[in-house]
């Protein structure tokens, strides 16, 4: 068959148009909190029009499958060296290797002949930021992408009264997918791919998901098979293989068939394409667009290796989590082998599969994850299942066909991102044989903590109260008691008190003698504020020779009125209100010491303290130590607490370093296994002109924006149908590209609105939680049920429904 048949086959196939959608995921704060898309799928060609593959020889396992990766699509010329050695080149189809003189070599393509005409053109793109909803927006967007990535830029009127911004001129589609991905990282969550000769967006009819949901061209191998695949060859072009280093060098080799390259020691002097170590061999052939693609070959351990890390970050994951990630990205390797065999290559090295890195980016802990792992993959009735995983589910995974469409797969299902039941808290949890305070009455919510703190700090107590106690009017002999333990914290000697100590007046300058050895009030209160501080019905009751000191307890809420706004401040006050007084001062002048922090996940019953800096604190709870757990605003006695990390906790330690006495409030992210993440918890505002803008292409005759409503949810609660209401009419986003149009990181949210000061909506406030399409294992989730203890088997199945892990070679 001629090769013009070819080149116009291949032509037409190529220039089929590409969606792309700017789709953000997640990977922390760390990688895993890396912004992640969707991109559009690249064009499929048959491949009975592609010449026969050549297996380079590597160092792998028996029955361990190569894999091929498509670094680069779009090279003018590639830089190629070995580290000092000499370079091995193979011309495509022959197997012998021959030494080449140099360290370092360039490889371009040059055109043998013009190309025979045809009415079908190769694909090219162009991107551009689409619906800024002013032109200041677009002129600004314009700058700082120009200063960014060094593309001219220009701005143009888009559909609906917004803006948008061309980035650069044509380029291939490969080259615009780069520069998009870029964009999105910095921000630009607009940023899409526009066909360059018709300005529409890409599209396809048929696609498939990357492992982090990203959807792309082509059909699985069949049956998942573990070979080899084709790749492009231009006979009208050749390879000059020259030496970098040498200005006027003959050429090394002219080739027309892929040109191999290897090491003569890959550990120690492994190949770099662009500066960057690859393990494996380089394979550079020339594509129908006339540039040059490089394909990097390895082992699909030595792929795998390279992925964990740019995947997960293995500096702060646990090494279950990293072992259930390498097998996620080893099945999902497995499972799409060949999904780009039209293009010469199995996989890209970015989001649109996985992300892979080479050597470089290698880590010891990730490596020694997929060491323990090798060979593992994840199966669903014997079949290697589509191990989608994305950044933070926010609690819960969804259903696959609600955010993709398609077939429901039965392993993609919605799932918990947490324990089973209540026992999963049960390793976590602090116990104390002390028996909890037991009060009933309101105005006593508030006595078993001023009681605990005081007992810590030395105070003579009872170890049990009760409303009857807290209820009855204090004596003297207890206030002189509580004042003289006051007084030997302040390191001051006790007052001399008198009968009229239970007083309201008398205990206030009591309490005045024993910290400061004078009455603080009558130094910084004069008369007026006395008098204006003092303005409740019985205040008139108060001896002259207090009512500085109580205006001044009153004031800063140490001394309370009763229900009725009155002091009776010729009653004696009962033991909750004295004891409540003694220790609301003591704590405010900060004689009571309390340490705050934030805990980590409890261990063994140990409490574990984040540290600023330095290795964290674990510190051993006393058995008897006094517990109390935040409910909203109050604070109340248990018997245990549970401390998953992240609780903002108070604590006290005795005098051999035990903690006596400890309060937990509820961490802010909650109890779900991806708490870790930042964007577990999330708020976005968006101004109603801003979601006109977002929203411009996929309701453009509806209207004026007068609403969005939640037609439907997921098995997860995400939004799958999306009814955006108009003044013409309306109409519906469904499945994950509601999140991509409006540009949020996730599509678990709910809606309230707000409103100017004429009735009219002025915006959106959008609150949510986790990043990416909530599909398959949650990665942050991962991380979190490997430190409660979980194997990687166990956290796999707790992502994947139904699944068994096979090892397959």
């Amino acid at each position: 068959m001629s090769n013009l048949f070819w080149f116009r086959a291949i032509a037409q196939l190529l220039g089929i148009a590409l969606i792309a959608s700017p789709f953000a995921l997640a990977q922390d704060v760390n990688q895993m909190t890396r912004p992640r898309r969707v991109a559009g799928p690249l064009p499929s060609v048959p491949d009975t029009s592609l010449p026969p593959a050549v297996e380079p020889s590597l160092t792998r396992l028996p029955g361990e499958p190569v894999i091929r990766i498509g670094l680069t699509t779009s090279a003018r010329s590639v830089s190629i060296s070995a580290n000092g050695l000499l370079l091995s080149a193979a011309e495509g189809g022959g197997r012998d290797s021959a030494p080449l003189m140099a360290a370092r070599v360039r490889v371009e393509p040059r055109l043998l002949a013009p190309l025979a005409p045809s009415n079908e053109r190769a694909a090219e793109a162009r991107v551009e930021i689409v619906s800024l909803p002013t032109r200041a927006d677009a002129e600004r967007a314009a700058r700082d992408i120009r200063e960014m990535t060094g593309e001219e830029t220009s701005v143009t009127p888009d559909v609906a009264d917004s803006w948008r911004v061309r980035v650069g001129g044509p380029r291939s589609y490969s080259d615009a997918e780069s520069l998009s991905g870029r964009l999105e990282e910095a921000g630009f969550l607009t940023a899409s791919i526009i066909k360059a000769r018709d300005n529409e967006p890409a599209t396809s009819a048929s696609s498939f998901r990357g492992a982090n949901g990203t959807r792309q061209s082509g059909r699985t191998a069949g049956g998942g098979g573990l070979q080899l695949v084709s790749r492009i060859s231009a006979p009208a072009r050749e390879l000059i293989v020259t030496d970098a280093s040498a200005s006027s060098a003959a050429p090394l080799l002219h080739a027309r068939a892929p040109v191999i390259f290897a090491s003569n020691d890959e550990q120690n002097a492994p190949l770099r394409f662009n500066e960057k170590p690859y393990r494996g061999r380089l394979e550079v052939f020339a594509n129908p667009g006339g540039a040059l693609t490089v394909v990097n070959v390895v082992g699909l351990e030595d792929y795998v290796r390279g992925v964990v890390p740019n995947e997960m970050s293995a500096a702060s994951a646990s090494i279950e989590a990293l072992k259930a990630q390498a097998v996620a990205a080893r099945t999902y390797a497995v499972k799409n082998l060949g999904r780009f065999k039209g293009e010469g290559f199995d996989l890209l090295p970015t989001v649109r599969s996985q992300v892979y890195g080479g050597m470089a980016t290698e880590h010891p802990l990730a490596t020694r994850a997929v060491e323990e792992t090798r060979g593992i993959i994840a199966t669903y009735q014997g079949e290697p299942i589509d191990a989608l995983y994305s950044s933070t589910c926010g609690g819960r995974t969804e259903n696959v066909e609600n955010v993709f469409g398609g077939d429901a797969l039965p392993y993609l299902r919605a799932r918990e991102c947490a324990f089973e039941g209540t026992s999963g808290f049960a390793p976590f949890t602090i116990r104390t044989a002390r028996e909890p305070a037991t009060v009933r009455q309101a105005e006593h919510a508030a006595s078993p903590r001023a009681i605990a703190l005081l007992a810590v700090h030395n105070f003579k107590l009872p170890p049990r109260i009760t409303d009857e106690w807290l209820a009855q009017p204090v004596t003297v002999e207890e206030v002189r008691a509580l004042l003289q333990s006051a007084a030997q914290l302040a390191r001051r000697p006790p007052p001399v008190v008198s009968g009229d100590v239970t007083r309201p007046p008398g205990l206030s300058t009591a309490l005045a003698l024993a910290l400061d050895g004078e009455s603080r009030a009558d130094v910084l209160l004069n008369r007026a504020d006395v008098d204006y501080l003092l303005a409740f019905r019985d205040a008139d009751e108060i001896p002259a020779s207090a009512r500085a000191d109580v205006a001044l307890m009153v004031r800063d809420g140490h001394l309370k009125l009763d229900p009725d706004g009155t002091l009776r401040p010729r009653q004696a006050m009962t033991r909750a209100r004295v004891i409540g007084m003694f220790a609301s001062l003591l704590e405010a002048r900060g004689l009571i010491a309390l340490q705050k922090g934030t805990a980590r996940q409890s261990t063994n019953g140990a409490l574990v303290v984040r540290a600023v800096r330095g290795a964290d604190r674990s510190l051993k709870v006393s058995d008897a130590a006094y517990l109390f757990r935040a409910f909203g605003d109050g604070l109340y006695p248990v018997r245990a607490v549970t401390v998953i990390g992240g609780e903002p906790i108070s604590y006290h330690t005795d005098a051999r370093g035990e903690v006596d006495y400890l309060e937990v409030r509820p961490a802010p992210n909650g109890a779900s296994s991806d708490r870790a993440s930042s964007f577990s918890n999330w708020v976005q505002e968006l101004s109603a002109a801003e979601v006109r803008a977002r929203l411009a292409r996929a309701a453009a005759r509806i209207g004026d924006l007068l609403d969005l409503r939640v037609a439907a949810r997921g098995a997860s609660r995400r939004v799958t149908d999306l009814e955006i209401v108009g003044s013409k009419g309306s109409t519906h986003l469904v499945g994950g590209g509601i999140r991509s149009a409006l540009g949020l990181r996730d599509q678990l949210f709910v809606i309230d609105r707000r409103y100017d000061g004429a009735g009219q909506l002025a915006g959106f406030v959008f609150t949510g939680r986790g990043w990416g399409h909530g599909v398959g294992m949650c990665q942050f989730g991962a991380y979190g049920l490997a430190r409660a203890g979980l194997t990687y088997d166990q956290i796999l199945k707790a992502y994947y429904s139904g699944i068994e892990l096979k090892k397959v070679y």
